[in-house]
């Protein structure tokens, strides 16, 4: 069977180039005689993958030296207790809550502290972003915590809240690498790689050295950002084969011209298919235009009985995993870095030659 398009919002498609070295390299890892699934994470060889892969993404994102990069078991759900256990010395954290990750987050915030909402968009379906310029940030927050790209219903911060001094910590699970992005307003930065950057299995956050070592009492050694900076991720055994692909993935970014390149090619895939859901007769997609996503592109016809036979019908033509998010439904998009421009004109096209055929 040929490759199919894979719109799946994660864990999601990586760069066939990346997957076609990791092939080359599965039984005999660089003359070592093993692959790096089998490899011993103390060796010399797997400590230069994790320092090449760590070097490539300082490099990439210009990440300052005053930033720790740590590679984290257990994806997002672990970042949003890790966030407020190491974080929350005040007992006070603010929420944007822009969907249901960050919802989640501030609800695992709440077992460690008051974590307040102080601007939502629930109220229209988190179909927007709303307005941050003047938060109602108390004075004894320990942080403003917001999830950049919200993968479900397709929006993003396109302009980052005024914090009003409080340090700023943003999931980037969905946007991760997708452009440039400024590490030094941020406190911390923290993704899940099975959307953008890698196979599910690691979190990468980036935090800013002064925020490291003072977690709650009673935090598990595991949860403390502490134990990762002080051993170079390598406290207990990491998610070896995750952090090697990631390490490959990164080198295909700086190869194809860095994050600026990148961003305008996921800019160009976005604009495509958002023209063509604006002037449809069939599909719409429900997000305020100036908040719309680059990453994930959310799209209905207003007809369950016929989203469901779009989704049938798409997979049978190799395009997969459209089904939009089960809380929402519809249809959704995710068009990642490893996307190429091809597999959203063809699906565009797919999408005319369905709406020609249903659209009365």
């Amino acid at each position: 069977m040929s490759r199919v398009y894979n719109f799946s919002a994660g864990p999601a498609c990586l760069p066939e180039e990346v997957l076609k070295e990791a092939a080359a390299e599965m039984m005999d890892y660089k003359g070592t005689g093993t692959s790096v699934m089998e490899m011993s994470h103390r060796s010399k060889a797997f400590q230069d993958i994790m320092d090449e892969a760590e070097k490539d993404l300082r490099d990439l994102m210009n990440i300052p030296d005053n930033y720790k990069v740590l590679f984290i078991q257990g994806g997002g759900h672990v970042q949003f207790a890790m966030v407020p256990m190491n974080l929350m010395k005040n007992k006070v954290a603010d929420y944007v809550i822009t969907g249901q990750w960050a919802k989640k987050a501030c609800k695992e915030a709440a077992l460690y502290g008051e974590a307040k909402a102080v601007a939502s968009s629930e109220d229209e379906v988190f179909s927007y972003i709303p307005d941050c310029s003047d938060l109602p940030i108390d004075d004894n927050a320990d942080y403003l915590y917001i999830c950049m790209n919200n993968t479900i219903y397709g929006t993003v911060f396109h302009e980052l809240p005024n914090t009003k001094g409080k340090d700023l910590v943003a999931d980037i699970s969905s946007c991760f690498l997708s452009g440039p992005l400024d590490v030094s307003k941020f406190g911390i930065l923290w993704g899940g790689v099975q959307k953008n950057v890698g196979p599910a299995g690691v979190a990468i956050a980036i935090v800013r050295e002064d925020l490291i070592g003072e977690a709650l009492p009673g935090t598990p050694t595991m949860l403390k950002y502490s134990t990762y900076a002080e051993s170079g991720s390598l406290y207990n055994t990491p998610p070896c084969y995750t952090i090697y692909i990631c390490g490959k993935v990164f080198k295909w970014l700086k190869k194809t011209g860095g994050l600026e390149a990148m961003q305008k090619r996921n800019e160009e895939k976005a604009k495509i298919l958002y023209d063509f859901l604006d002037q449809s007769r069939l599909f719409r997609n429900p997000v305020r235009k100036q908040d719309r996503s680059l990453m994930n592109v959310t799209f209905v016809t207003g007809d369950k009985e016929l989203d469901a036979k779009f989704v049938k019908e798409a997979e049978a033509a190799g395009f997969i995993n459209l089904k939009g998010h089960r809380t929402v439904g519809g249809m959704r998009a995710s068009i990642y870095n490893a996307m190429p421009k091809e597999g959203v004109e063809k699906l565009v096209e797919f999408m005319k030659a369905f709406e020609e055929r249903e659209a009365k």
